[in-house]
Order: C-alpha cells, then sequence, then structure tokens
C-alpha cells in the first residue's frame, strides 16, 4: 500500500508542476481552480483514458505496463531518474515487499576511502547515514563531531538539524534539495524500509523545510555539483561534490577542487590539520 500510495503522490505532484501553456494544452481562458495540469488533460497528453488515470494517481489502478509509464514520463516530461523512480513505485506494486538488509561496507570500499588520503570522501548509505569517512571527509562535513563516536551520524539529519552543517553551505537550498531527492529515489527503491520511515517522519516534524521539499516529490540521479563551502576553520570555499555509485548501492562523495585554486589549498590544509 506504500508503494501506491508513493506512486500516485508522485504523478499528482509532477502534474501539478506543469502549466498547460508548458505543453501546449489549449485553455480557452476559463478560470482553473487548481494548478498545474487536470487529470483528463495529462491522461489526454499520454493517450490513456482519464479514468484510468484517475484510478491510477489514487492507488486503485494495478499492473500499469512500461508503455503507459512510458507515455505517462513523457507527457510529465519527467527527466531520466523520476522516469526510473517511477517505474520503480509502480513495479512495488507487484512484488513481495521485503525489508531491505543492514548495510555493511565491502572490502573494495574500504580499501576506496583509504587510497583517496588527503581527499575527503564519505561513504553513505541508502538512509544517508555515513558508513564510513576518511579523516579529511570528517574534518570537512562534520569536524565538531566525534570520529570515533560508535554512532554514526546521518548527513540529512545534519543538513536540517545541525546548525553547523547547515551553515556549511552558502546556499544552503541547493544543497539541502538534493539531498532530499536522494532520500526520495531511496524510498521508492525500499518502501518498506522501518529506518527510512522513521527519518522522513522526523524530519518531516521538526523540519518545515524538509516537508515541504518532501512534498515536492523531487527526484535526481547521482552526479556532480559545485558548491560554496563556509568552513570554520578555513574560510570560504568552492568545492565539487561528485557522488559515486557502488554496486551494493552506497554512495561514495567525494569532494574536490580546481587545482592550484585558494579552494584546494583550504581543502589541503583542512585535511592536514586532521
Amino acid at each position: 500500500m506504500e508503494a501506491k500510495r508513493q506512486l500516485g503522490e508522485f504523478l499528482q505532484s509532477r502534474r501539478s508542476q506543469l502549466r498547460p501553456e508548458d505543453v501546449e494544452v489549449a485553455t480557452y481562458g476559463g478560470r482553473r481552480r487548481v494548478p498545474g495540469l487536470r487529470r483528463e488533460e495529462l491522461a489526454l497528453l499520454a493517450d490513456v483514458s482519464a479514468s484510468y488515470y484517475s484510478r491510477l494517481e489514487q492507488g486503485q489502478a494495478a499492473n500499469a505496463s512500461p508503455e503507459v509509464l512510458d507515455a505517462l514520463a513523457r507527457a510529465l516530461r519527467l527527466n531520466d531518474a523520476e522516469r526510473g523512480h517511477l517505474h520503480q513505485l509502480a513495479s512495488g506494486k507487484r512484488r513481495r515487499a521485503r525489508r531491505p538488509a543492514p548495510e555493511k561496507l565491502t572490502p573494495a570500499v574500504r580499501q576506496l576511502v583509504s587510497a583517496l588520503g588527503d581527499v575527503p570522501v564519505v561513504v553513505l548509505g541508502r538512509r544517508t547515514d555515513v558508513l564510513a569517512w576518511n579523516a579529511a571527509g570528517h574534518a570537512l562535513f562534520a569536524g565538531h563531531l566525534d570520529r570515533d563516536a560508535p554512532d554514526r551520524p546521518n548527513m540529512a539529519w545534519l543538513l536540517f538539524l545541525d546548525a553547523h552543517s547547515r551553515d556549511l553551505y552558502a546556499n544552503w537550498p541547493a544543497k539541502a534539495r538534493a539531498v532530499v531527492s536522494a532520500l526520495r529515489a531511496a524510498s521508492g527503491q525500499h518502501p518498506d524500509d522501518p529506518l527510512l520511515a522513521a527519518l522522513v517522519g522526523e524530519l518531516s516534524v521538526k523540519s518545515p523545510e524538509f516537508a515541504a521539499m518532501w512534498s515536492a516529490h523531487r527526484v535526481k540521479g547521482a552526479g556532480s555539483a559545485v558548491y560554496e563551502m563556509r568552513h570554520p576553520l578555513v574560510g570560504t570555499l568552492s568545492v565539487t561534490q561528485q557522488t559515486l555509485r557502488t554496486e551494493e548501492g552506497f554512495s561514495v562523495v567525494v569532494v574536490t577542487a580546481v587545482p592550484d585554486s585558494p579552494s584546494q589549498a583550504a581543502l589541503t590544509l583542512l585535511a592536514h590539520g586532521a
């Protein structure tokens, strides 16, 4: 039932973000009571019946074919990550629910973290739990926390509820949206993960900003992004955060800066201090 609900909410959210003029739908000057496309307008664009689409959005239709899902993705102008998320949510209705297995680092991932040396790196699980980080990664992202504490922090929790982590980013909303989109993708892949549901619930209650971003149903694939960070020890620096995915589904976040730039010098200073 969770996957059905998520599928309906995702479709409704994406539909509400499309204006009629974006997809050349004639409105004839009539007053519209709700933002975005109407259900029947989207159904027409996707060449499916309005009644079937309504049932799909309400979680009452089963076994949507890949062809129908692709047609809806085109009509909604979804990106590749959102298209994959749509298919994932739809397939979740047909598969037997399984509780995700505990996340354990492999020797290969540990070797990767060690080999990167002074380059800041942090390995995150599907819920953005910190599974591993090197000294430079810890110093950059959470130097105010005890690196050897038995309970590793959760990066999404820190970003929304920890003042130090929030102040690290000059454009905090951009980073926050990226983290929420990663959690949204994970929720589609693991709709029955109780720890993920608990994290989303806690953040939704404690952070109105998270609740608003979560309700937008944005999904984005892993990649790279440039952020201006304001570190209390080395000052302002511009870094590229690249997210690599392992076969186990871990996210390896590697932080670099332009060679011979002040930002790279700041990263080196931070790593040596750590």
